[in-house]
């Protein structure tokens, strides 16, 4: 291997990386991180495109798959300051007694954690997790339907869960995303979860996506529905380019962590 293909492995590898943490860059930002020409780094995107571990956008390029069960728990662990902070000012958002549901994934475990703080509330949630961190609260009235409990996210699945979660009205719907797209679409890599979360948010008055800026331009499986349609959108940091021009446009509440 000369020097040449050395050097544009080692970029790749370290491209790939820096989308693993960020979820999206700009060519701008990687013309100027790898101190390369913009036909440089396009043609970087490019050969990772065709391998399919990105997806381009125009003027940017984001992880085109779905994350693993390690870089899960990694995540977990590298973010967790970060989604404490989102927990934080989510449940700043939900007034005591109110009727909630509270999706699954470790940012909403994280807010479960910070809705300890609320009184009163009746919350319905299929994950096992935030169920077990909120029954420490006795004024808390707590529902989880019956199922399989899902390994790495810990959440309940049964073909019935949706039909469990449509008993129930809601207050706010909590919910987190896989990814949130370029064109605003938001996004979850499990059919079924995509499922629940609709059931939940038709049966809700509002609803608050919890989200760190890492899945801003992250392309999921299952499309959900679109980011407009949100009642609030917690982050740790504003959008840029296209997606910050729709939630400019849109009706949704932008709350930075």
């Amino acid at each position: 291997m000369d020097e040449t293909t050395k050097k544009k492995t080692l970029r790749q590898q370290q491209l790939l990386s820096l989308l693993e943490k960020s979820g999206y860059a700009s060519v701008e930002e990687l013309t100027a991180r790898f101190a390369v020409t913009s036909q440089t780094i396009r043609r970087d995107i490019g050969d990772l495109a065709a391998g399919g571990r990105v997806r381009r956008y125009h003027g940017g390029v984001a992880l085109a798959s779905p994350i693993d069960a390690q870089t899960y728990r990694q995540r977990r662990v590298e973010q967790a300051s970060v989604k404490r902070r989102i927990a934080r000012r989510v449940a700043e958002l939900v007034p005591d007694g109110a009727s909630v549901f509270l999706d699954a994934g470790s940012t909403c475990e994280a807010v479960a954690e910070a809705l300890c703080e609320r009184r009163g509330l009746k919350l319905v949630t299929y994950s096992l997790r935030a169920a077990v961190t909120l029954t420490d609260r006795t004024d808390f009235t707590i529902a989880v339907p019956g199922g399989f409990v899902k390994n790495v996210a810990g959440s309940v699945m049964a073909e019935d869960v949706a039909d469990f979660i449509r008993r129930f009205r809601f207050d706010v719907a909590i919910i987190a995303v896989s990814g949130i797209d370029e064109d605003g679409g938001m996004g979850d890599d499990d059919q079924t979860e995509v499922s629940i979360v609709r059931a939940a948010t038709g049966q809700a008055r509002s609803t608050l996506l919890a989200s760190d800026s890492s899945k801003f331009y992250r392309t999921a499986l299952v499309h959900l529905g679109s980011v407009t349609e949100v009642s609030d959108l917690v982050t740790d940091a504003a959008p840029q380019g296209a997606l910050q021009q729709i939630l400019a446009a849109s009706p949704v509440r932008l709350h930075i962590a």
